[in-house]
């Protein structure tokens, strides 16, 4: 298998059981687990009986939403600055759509980090709010979160202080792996589990823990169709970009893909599937009416891929409620 190559180059599908060297360990997810500030960790999950009445499959959530950032992202936060701290610290710089920074803030705020998040211009007003309230310095740059990892780069390199990607800087990837641990753990037996698919840390490290424990179940990435990047990298065995991303998902919607997640993403994916923005938008409020629980866009495009394709209401399925930072008018717009 070839490498994979941020110009476009081709880089194998590879597979499970040769080719790859993976860099995302069953091992390392564990050691996670046992570090990660508690507030992060022990989400409830459970089998939805009124949810799964109404799409007609048995449905169990994860719901990453009960923490102070509403987010999966405080895992991987909190796991990437014990590791920094440890290896002496120093400031950070990084780019967000807002949960990633949020997560960066709660933790670089917990371990007396200096922190600096790129936004775009266009983000959440709300999770940018939160950064600056969690401590961070935020800068808004550039008409969506790719504009903006380029300025954190560029800004990182000009004042020479340690610029972290997710999905390309290890330690955010496995952390969000201690969600499958957990699910493993305390669930049923699944036949499938849909996961959002961004710039992939939850992907990969879901899925490397999922397919060690539980090898049958499928893996399965959901993307907006907006924003079909990472969908089509991976389906086509090229690194794909495109000029723009076009979905209120602002979690997900990705038009330049991390070359190494393509990687970790791939030994570990059975299928990536493509949702509309009106099945976002009833799979929101499906949650809503049948959790009482309020997810962004990007939290909820597993219930719209359940919608959305009906190959997949068959067994036992579980998805990641994995954000749920909206602004009251989004949710007047989107629940109301």
């Amino acid at each position: 298998d070839l490498g994979v190559h941020a110009d476009g180059g081709r880089y194998g599908r590879g597979a499970r059981a040769g080719g790859l060297t993976l860099r995302i360990t069953p091992d390392a997810i564990a050691a996670a687990a046992a570090v990660i500030d508690p507030v992060f960790c022990g989400s409830p999950q459970f089998l939805s009986e009124p949810l799964s009445a109404a799409l007609g499959v048995e449905l169990v959530v994860k719901v990453e939403t009960l923490n102070p950032i509403r987010s999966f992202k405080g895992r991987g936060a909190d796991y990437f600055m014990r590791c920094h701290v440890d290896t002496g610290g120093g400031p950070i710089v990084c780019a967000s759509a807002g949960n990633f920074g949020q997560g960066m803030a709660y933790a670089a705020r917990r371990y007396g980090v200096a922190l600096t998040v790129f936004a775009a211009r266009t983000a959440n007003p709300l999770k940018l709010e939160r950064m600056r309230v969690l401590g961070a310095e935020v800068r808004l740059e550039g008409a969506d979160f790719d504009d903006a990892k380029v300025a954190a780069r560029v800004f990182a390199g000009q004042h020479q202080v340690r610029f972290v990607e997710d999905s390309r800087d290890l330690e955010p990837t496995v952390g969000a792996g201690t969600i499958g641990l957990e699910l493993t753990r305390d669930a049923p037996s699944l036949d499938a589990i849909l996961i959002p698919l961004g710039n992939g840390a939850l992907l990969a490290g879901v899925g490397c823990w999922i397919k060690h424990v539980r090898p049958a179940t499928r893996v399965i990435g959901v993307c907006a169709k907006g924003a079909p990047a990472m969908e089509e990298s991976w389906r086509t065995g090229r690194t794909v970009t495109h000029d723009h991303a076009a979905t209120i998902a602002d979690g997900i919607a990705v038009r330049m893909p991390v070359a190494q997640a393509l990687l970790d993403i791939r030994p570990v994916t059975d299928d990536i599937v493509l949702v509309e923005e009106h099945q976002i938008i009833d799979a929101m409020r499906l949650i809503h009416e049948h959790l009482g629980a309020v997810v962004e866009p990007s939290g909820a495009v597993g219930v719209a891929a359940i919608l959305a394709h009906d190959r997949l209401r068959h067994g036992r399925v579980a998805t990641i409620l994995c954000g749920g930072n909206l602004t009251p008018q989004q949710m007047s717009d989107w629940l109301g």
